[in-house]
């Protein structure tokens, strides 16, 4: 017997999977690619899907998974520590959103009650789409980067009450207090229930089958509990999402939060992927097509709308102007919880058709967008801030910014031999123990606001400012610095703050912290001296370990890490290094330093010449230790070597010699 929901499923997946690998080559991510099949195998276009309304169900089965792992990352717990950012920021910007959407929409002939819900759809952004991007930059922990978790945890939240909200809007309610009040008696009963559920029940049941040792009954009660929760809520007449969302969060302080999400995982992935497609099947080609102007100017609406509030929050968190710029860039879409809060609009007649269909294509383009405004954030950011405000306008603000933080700090203090460490998140907060210990001078640089509070409740020397600004960096003695460690979560302000420090210094000694080993060669290149990727410091702090277990001596493991780390971690890659025995050790001879140095332009007589064409050491009284190429260290130095563009060159001299060879070999 054939079952017409087999055919639908393979068809529909089938589909997916071509367009997700195309997408995937275009770096785009996969719900557009879920979104895009969906409008392939619509009505408006090959009409592949006959029964509409079982995949309408394994879609609402995906929503219950999508709210039960939103229940489980959302805990208390988690919430209280970024709660300023999560309640405050988030609650502004959903309010504004709200508020100027609906101000906009009533000005074009849309009744109150409508106008309000299309507020509450264009205040949400994608949270699937911006987290995984900032997660594969590595900037889910910058400052910006915080600012949008905040604020769309606070949006995931706020998108229960919309739902619960959306039938009082539609006029479903005849006394809408009694209603509300109604409401208000059946969270409050739920809640009870959720309290007892998390507090006995749940524990309970779990340790009993999680003695049982069997991985199917952990992952078979996991599912039943979330589903019971949501069958709760839906027989009170509160919605299946609510269900599953309390469920995740009758999980998310428990031992076994961890567990039940990476068994949910797999299921939501397949499940959710029916909602993206059903949704995507709604749009209506003809009508895209004949309205693509009207819908690219609410396109632009939305975008300035969303830019300009989130801006407008992320300066009354305190943050840098670049920082609210990158964050503005961030969130500027509408999210795939809009497209849920939208079906429910659809259901209590909210929103007319051709609304709807105005709303889908904004929200489709705007998720389109995002992976491509995102990757060039931090170019937008820069141009804007030349572009908006002037140098010298700039200059005065980072000068006031300079004496309010130095309130703190000493303004006269004429620090030399010193460490900068740029950032204070845990990295930060480690060296500047270890170096105030041991009697080490240092100043700290940060601009987020939290951490400089944190700083200063500790009474460290610290300044808030941009560690890339020359100004910041003339005043904390850029010049007369030892050792600069940049311990920040984001790449690109990295190279940035590294290229201004070494238009100061040739001689300040920069170590990066970076959480990946491909950016290792990008930071050299710009000027560190020594960059430590956390991916594999985590293995060699394992391996050590390991062999400590197989009673090697403890000589002969400082000499593996040691010839690890000097070789930029090849030995943990494909690619043998050149040598695993030569270690640099740190020089100390008086007024002279070894630095390295970029060969970036051949318009001098160094690049593609002999060392001894070149004059370096007569010239410039300096001399050759080594240059790297690519991969290679050239430690054989004689008259005869040659420089290339793009070398690496170590050079031993005088800190006023070596600066006059940078200036000759990067301009």
């Amino acid at each position: 017997m054939e079952i017409p929901l087999l055919k639908e499923i393979v068809v529909v997946l089938g589909i997916s999977i071509v367009i997700i690998l195309a997408f995937q080559k275009l770096k785009v991510p996969s719900i557009l690619g879920f979104l895009f099949a969906g409008i392939i195998v619509g009505p408006s276009a090959f009409n592949l899907l006959s029964s509409r309304h079982e995949v309408e169900l394994l879609s609402e089965i995906g929503i219950i998974f999508l709210l039960f792992i939103i229940g489980i990352e959302l805990s208390f717990s988690g919430l209280m520590k970024i709660k300023k950012t999560v309640f405050v920021g988030g609650g502004l910007q959903v309010g504004g959103t709200i508020l100027i959407t609906a101000l906009v929409a009533m000005a074009l002939g849309i009744d109150l009650n409508t106008a309000v819900f299309i507020g509450f759809l264009i205040s949400l952004s994608s949270t699937a789409i911006v987290l995984k991007m900032l997660q594969e930059k590595g900037e889910i922990k910058s400052p910006h980067g915080r600012i949008a978790l905040g604020i769309l945890i606070f949006q995931d939240i706020i998108v229960v009450p919309m739902m619960l909200l959306t039938p009082i809007l539609a006029g479903k309610a005849e006394n809408i207090g009694e209603t509300l009040f109604i409401l208000l008696v059946k969270l409050i009963g739920v809640g009870l229930v959720v309290f007892v559920l998390q507090k006995y029940v749940v524990p309970f049941i779990f340790k009993l089958v999680v003695k049982s040792k069997n991985r199917e009954l952990f992952i078979l009660t996991t599912i039943v509990f979330c589903f019971s929760v949501a069958w709760l809520t839906s027989s009170v007449g509160l919605s299946l999402a609510l269900g599953a969302f309390f469920a995740g969060l009758i999980i998310s302080e428990s031992e076994y939060s961890h567990q039940a999400t990476a068994n949910v995982l797999p299921f939501r992935e397949i499940f959710i992927s029916f909602f993206f497609i059903s949704v995507g099947s709604l749009l209506d080609i003809h009508f895209f097509i004949n309205h693509v102007v009207y819908i690219l100017l609410f396109v632009l609406a939305v975008l300035i709308i969303k830019v300009v509030i989130v801006a407008f929050v992320a300066l009354f968190l305190q943050n840098q102007p670049r920082t609210v710029f990158l964050s503005a860039f961030s969130i500027f879409q509408v999210g795939e919880f809009s497209l849920l809060l939208s079906t429910v609009g659809l259901q209590n007649d909210l929103l007319p058709d051709a609304l709807y269909q105005y709303f889908l294509a904004v929200s489709i383009i705007t998720m389109a967008l995002t992976p491509f405004v995102l990757q060039k954030s931090h170019r937008m950011s820069d141009f804007l801030l030349r572009a908006a405000i002037p140098k010298r306008v700039r200059k005065r603000m980072n000068k006031r910014k300079i004496e309010s933080s130095s309130q703190e700090v000493d303004s006269d203090h004429d620090w030399k031999d010193h460490v900068i460490i740029v950032g204070y998140g845990i990295n930060g907060q480690n060296i500047s123990r270890v170096t105030s210990h041991i009697d080490i001078p240092y100043v700290i640089v940060d601009m987020d606001y939290e951490a400089i509070k944190l700083a200063k409740q500790k009474k460290q020397p610290v300044i808030y400012g941009d560690a890339s600004d020359p100004e910041i960096l003339k005043h904390i003695n850029i010049q007369k610095a030892r050792v600069v460690v940049i311990a920040i979560s984001d790449p690109g302000a990295t190279k940035k703050i590294i290229s201004s420090v070494r238009l100061f210094s040739q001689t300040v000694y920069i170590i990066v912290r970076t959480r990946y080993v491909k950016e290792i060669e990008e930071n050299m290149k710009v000027g560190a001296d020594e960059v430590i990727p956390e991916e594999f410091e985590t293995s060699i702090e394992i391996f050590t370990r390991v062999l400590r277990q197989y009673m090697v001596t403890q000589g002969d493991i400082e000499n593996i890490v040691t010839s690890i780390r000097s070789s930029d971690y090849q030995m943990l890659t494909s690619i043998k290094p050149t040598s695993t025995n030569a270690v640099f050790q740190q020089l100390n001879i008086p007024d002279k330093e070894v630095a390295t140095l970029h060969v970036q332009h051949g318009n001098n007589n160094i690049a593609g010449a002999s060392i001894g064409e070149s004059g370096i050491g007569k010239n410039y009284n300096v001399t050759v230790l080594a240059i790297k190429r690519g991969r290679k260290y050239i430690s054989d130095i004689n008259p005869e070597t040659r420089i290339e563009i793009d070398d690496l060159v170590y050079i031993f001299g005088a800190s006023k010699d070596i600066n006059t060879l940078n200036k000759v070999i990067k301009f």
